[in-house]
């Protein structure tokens, strides 16, 4: 075949480059185009050839003026060509409802549609269903100074004259029978160098520390270490299992720190580690867990993802876009404490969430008023320290810290928090009362400690607290003072709502409907109506139903 003629088109998508060659029968000219469709880092498959459905394909069909043929078109409503043959702006990759594509296939949904097509090939023994995973490369080694030795060695084989490497002699080092290190010379460690910038060599600067890289074995065997490094991420990949035994100089970590401490019960890290540390950090378990070095299978029992903050404009944070917040202004203008509140009062920790400054105002004044609350109760002295507390501050004392464990354990913080704003209202108000006793001011303090501790400890000190307050135990509540003893219910009067009435959860039913029937609201529907039936459910509703 001969190369007639060859053209170039390049696209949004992609460069398509054209060659006619010659028919091997008929010698006419037949244009083949190749693109960079088919990756070949991608997977397996075959080009779709659906000018109408992909993008590359419409393009490509456009600038060639080839038939485009719809075979998806967009359900009711939708804003895709119609199957009769509008011509389309731009391609439809959305799913929708199949057209042109024969018969069983015609109208079906796309995902039905699959199915169908899928069964139709299995049951034809033409095909079956496949599911293809793609795994982006590790790039583990680095041809820098910094990073975790590779404890690999390959044979030096020196030239018929001899010598030593190390000055200078010809050799040829044997990477394809490469050799571990022995356990016994682990761990490998880094050379000193005064100068360890990448320099000309790609090998890195490693591979100039000649005295390092080249040693002779007792049978004058010569032999060169590897001189790329790890990544770094090597160390990452296991670490949370020498946090589990940081002082242990025999082994990385003991069966007796695996057994106490492994496996970690919950991670907490970004989206952006799905791949570069949690996963690989699982194939290393996996294989240390197939080598019986650690007792479980998985090395994460839990995974929470926080959410992303964005800067005040809603887009990611960057410097390019100017819309980055430095921690540290705002510790310096509002403190620490506020800056925790107010990362954690945001909303919940999995949501992407905005910054915005000028919030930070609303945590500043709940941390004054918890503040005069507890310089109120300080100098009340004495008499707040035995004053009892009402019914009203027990029982709201009492769901606040119920409230305040459960969310801390489900990690749900910016409700922890505004349960604590609530509960700092209803102290304030006793305060205005001049009737604020110690105990409820010291126990916001303990719960108000793990999320601003400086504030917590200063209302600690101030109530007379012994030591630090990290090291008093957490509040425990009464469930009983936790349950709401009343309620409002709906009475409905014929089936539709008519009014509201608060009462006692173990109220009786007389008692209830007496109440209820002198209510001026029930009188406006029932009052000189024939009441032919009543249901009362306690705690939910009240239901009567009346003639016309």
């Amino acid at each position: 075949m001969s190369d007639l003629d060859r053209t170039i088109t390049k696209t949004k998508t992609g460069v398509f480059t054209g060659v006619e060659v010659a028919h091997p029968l008929t010698g006419a000219p037949v244009p083949i185009w190749v693109a960079d469709y088919v990756l070949a880092s991608y997977g397996t498959g075959a080009v779709m050839a659906v000018p109408a459905h992909d993008e590359r394909d419409f393009e490509f069909a456009t600038a060639y003026d080839l038939p485009i043929k719809v075979v998806v078109e967009a359900a009711k409503g939708g804003e895709a060509a119609a199957a009769a043959g509008e011509a389309l702006e731009t391609a439809f990759t959305e799913y929708g409802v199949s057209v042109n594509s024969g018969e069983g296939l015609d109208g079906l949904a796309t995902e039905a549609c699959k199915a169908a097509v899928i069964s139709r090939l299995e049951g034809e023994s033409n095909g079956e269903s496949v599911t293809t995973f793609k795994l982006r490369d590790w790039v583990f080694s680095r041809q820098r100074y910094w990073g975790e030795p590779i404890p690999i060695v390959f044979p030096v084989t020196l030239d018929e004259a001899g010598g030593d490497p190390r000055q200078g002699a010809a050799h040829t080092i044997e990477y394809a029978l490469a050799d571990a290190v022995p356990e016994s010379e682990l761990p490998v460690k880094l050379p000193e160098l005064a100068n360890f910038e990448p320099g000309d060599d790609p090998q890195g600067c490693l591979a100039r520390c000649v005295d390092w890289r080249y040693f002779q074995k007792e049978d004058g065997a010569w032999w060169a270490r590897e001189t790329n490094t790890m990544p770094q991420w090597a160390g990452s990949c296991w670490y949370y299992l020498r946090f589990a035994d940081p002082t242990n100089s025999e082994a990385g970590w003991s069966a007796e720190a695996d057994q106490s401490w492994l496996p970690v019960d919950l991670y907490v890290g970004g989206a952006e580690h799905a791949v570069l540390h949690l996963l690989y950090a699982r194939f290393w378990h996996k294989v240390l867990f197939d080598l019986d070095l650690v007792k479980d299978a998985e090395p994460f029992q839990k995974l929470v993802h926080q959410g992303m903050i964005l800067g005040s404009d809603g887009e990611k944070m960057s410097k390019s876009r100017g819309n980055v917040v430095n921690p540290d202004d705002i510790v310096d203008q509002y403190g620490a404490d506020a800056m925790r509140l107010y990362e954690m009062f945001m909303g919940p920790l999995e949501a992407v969430k905005p910054w915005q400054t000028e919030q930070i105002s609303g945590v500043v004044r709940f941390q004054r008023r918890a503040f005069r609350l507890g310089k109120a109760a300080a100098e009340g002295g004495e008499a707040a320290e035995g004053m009892a507390m009402d019914e009203a501050t027990q029982k709201i004392m009492h769901k606040t810290i119920k409230k305040v464990t459960a969310d801390v354990d489900d990690m749900a913080f910016n409700t922890a928090i505004s349960q604590l704003m609530v509960y700092s209202n209803h102290l304030q108000a006793l305060d205005t009362a001049k009737a604020l006793p110690a105990e409820p001011v010291r126990t916001l303090a303990l719960l108000l400690s793990p999320f601003a501790p400086h504030l917590g400890e200063e209302i600690w000190q101030m109530l007379g607290g012994e030591g630090s307050l990290a090291y008093a135990p957490w509040p425990e509540y009464d469930e009983a003072l936790c349950v709401e003893d009343e309620v409002t219910l709906a009475v409905q009067i014929n089936g539709k709502m008519r009014a509201k009435f608060v009462t006692s959860k173990t109220a009786e039913e007389a008692d209830v409907k007496a109440a209820v029937f002198a209510m001026a609201e029930v009188d406006k529907w029932v009052g000189g109506k024939e009441l032919k039936k009543f249901v009362y459910v306690p705690g939910r509703i009240f239901n009567i139903v009346v003639g016309k």
